[in-house]
């Protein structure tokens, strides 16, 4: 790509929604940002092929260099984790929370409950449903505190704390700097809602350089193969919830064949736009997901669940200090790497993804009230889940029932094998099958739209034959790596990439923050003092 300083011609929305096209572009004619999509075409099929062809020298590459990774540089996801949580916080309780991410005075187009339901597909459905048995049991029984006997109450504890700290609020803060950043510059400044836009105050009026695309191309890899690892995974589960009923057994023609249907699934979804397709399905979604929470609340250990959620809960906030600051100086290393700083690089890797789409179904709202609904609403939620999967996990264990075995055979049984226990098992268990299927239809739905944006200058509605080539280009990658086992090494591909991520999350912090002091709301507020101090000021003289 250019070094020069052309100005990066965008499409900026106008009076529209963040999925309708504005006054004078339809999809048909949302602008085409060939080099970042030749590049980024380029890359994917580049590691396609080092994948294929050297499959286990691919693995052993990426395994290498994430292990430095995670060894060198733990102690910077640990602390800029922590960090975007803070900045998220000071965001929506200072004098700049009440800045819309719009015009004054717009509306937002989706009501609370369908925008908290479809950010939650998109956030972290399917990783609910993959770990919300498996996390739980394995630190009770490998506890991530040096010094606690597995299987004891102190190791119960320590399990709930720490699946929550990975999964409330440090992984929405994450990204929620990301999504308010791009919805700022898209809907605020009229800029589009591409990365490299979202930098323009760094530039301070000048163009900004088309080397700073190269960020979008990122964030087009970082996406596709984020969801393609999702897609591989949940079609993982989805298997093994049909053995688990019907007796089909594992076999890849059987994953080819689910990783075909889902995709022709998302893509139709996607081209029908977020208003509809994938609306519908997140609402649809989060009742299911809820109608199961409560009849597993309901004829699992109840009371137990009734005593544990607060106490989970209550414990996370108290110890959430301690937690968000450790690393491996005094010892546990080799626990935070594979589990606390995996994860802080797994969100922020799918940050490009996540955090373009918070935005462009947050337009209209405050940033007190993004804030408060992408981070404090799924957290809550993620307690409630925890609460009741992990302690239902916990309890059987505790009383005899070897789920840690289950879990250790197959983690994407576990849940099937707790099922088990219970009343309707079959019922509950195609249940789980049809809700990791539409968590991930619903997520990768958005994916698509949010790949075609970005190789549209940030356009608010790609063309759809982009969309569509966006989702069989996941469904594809994920098929072709699952069956040459190189699934594991194309997510550890994915995480690697966090690290440099993290970077360009620190400028668009710092990009958000000189536009945020330069608001019409914060000026007009400031010249509104002034003029207040000046009239005290003389009347005292």
């Amino acid at each position: 790509m250019s070094n020069s300083t052309e100005p990066i011609q965008g499409s900026p929305p106008s009076e529209a929604t963040p999925f309708e096209a504005p006054p004078g572009e339809t999809p048909a004619k949302a602008a085409l940002d060939r080099p970042v999509l030749f590049v980024s075409l380029s890359i994917v099929i580049l590691l396609m092929l080092a994948a294929v062809v050297f499959p286990t020298q691919f693995s052993a590459v990426t395994t290498s260099v994430l292990n430095g990774l995670v060894s060198n540089f733990g102690w910077a996801f640990v602390l800029t984790a922590s960090g975007f949580v803070v900045f998220a916080l000071f965001l929506a309780f200072s004098k700049y929370g009440r800045i819309p991410l719009g015009k004054d005075g717009e509306k937002p187009e989706f009501s609370r409950v369908s925008w908290i339901a479809m950010m939650f597909s998109a956030g972290m459905g399917i990783g609910l449903m993959f770990y919300g048995v498996t996390e739980p049991i394995s630190h009770y029984l490998t506890p991530p505190v040096e010094g606690i006997e597995p299987g004891s109450a102190e190791a119960a504890r320590e399990a709930m704390n720490y699946t929550l700290f990975h999964w409330a609020i440090h992984p929405w803060a994450i990204y929620a700097v990301v999504g308010l950043a791009l919805a700022y510059s898209g809907f605020r400044k009229g800029r589009g809602t591409g990365f490299s836009a979202a930098f323009s105050p760094l530039f301070r009026g000048r163009s900004i350089p088309k080397s700073m695309r190269a960020i979008d191309v990122f964030a087009i890899f970082a996406t596709l193969f984020g969801s393609a690892t999702s897609l591989g995974l949940g079609v993982l589960q989805i298997n093994g919830g049909l053995t688990e009923v019907f007796g089909v057994g594992s076999s890849l023609p059987l994953q080819i064949t689910l990783i075909a249907v889902l995709t022709v699934c998302f893509v139709i979804s996607a081209v029908s736009g977020v208003s509809r397709g994938i609306k519908w399905l997140s609402n649809g979604n989060m009742i299911l997901a809820l109608a199961l929470l409560f009849f597993l609340f309901v004829v699992g250990p109840t009371v137990f669940i009734l005593e544990l959620i607060p106490a989970s809960a209550g414990n996370y906030l108290v110890s959430l200090p301690q937690m968000s600051s450790r690393t491996g100086a005094f010892g546990g290393h080799e626990w935070l790497a594979a589990w606390t700083i995996f994860y802080w690089a797994w969100w922020v890797s799918w940050t490009p993804f996540v955090g373009s789409f918070l935005a462009k179904i947050s337009r209209g709202r405050t940033i007190r009230e993004f804030v408060i609904g992408v981070v404090a609403v799924p957290s809550v939620i993620s307690v409630l889940w925890f609460g009741v999967w992990g302690g239902s996990a916990l309890n059987l264990q505790d009383n005899g029932v070897d789920i840690a075995a289950a879990n250790a055979e197959s983690q994407e049984s576990a849940m099937f094998a707790l099922l088990a226990e219970y009343p309707l098992a079959s019922v509950t268990s195609i249940l789980v099958v049809i809700l990791v299927a539409i968590f991930f239809i619903s997520g990768a739905d958005a994916s698509s739209i949010v790949l075609g944006s970005l190789s549209s200058f940030g356009a608010a509605v790609p063309r759809k034959w982009l969309t569509i080539m966006w989702g069989a280009l996941t469904g594809g990658v994920a098929a072709v790596l699952l069956s040459v086992g190189s699934l594991g090494a194309l997510q550890t591909l994915t995480i690697i990439a966090a690290a440099p991520f993290l970077l360009v999350m620190i400028g668009l912090c710092v990009a958000l923050m000189m536009d945020l002091r330069k608001d019409p709301m914060i000026l007009a507020a400031r010249r509104t003092g002034a003029r207040a101090a000046r009239k005290v000021t003389q009347q005292a003289s």
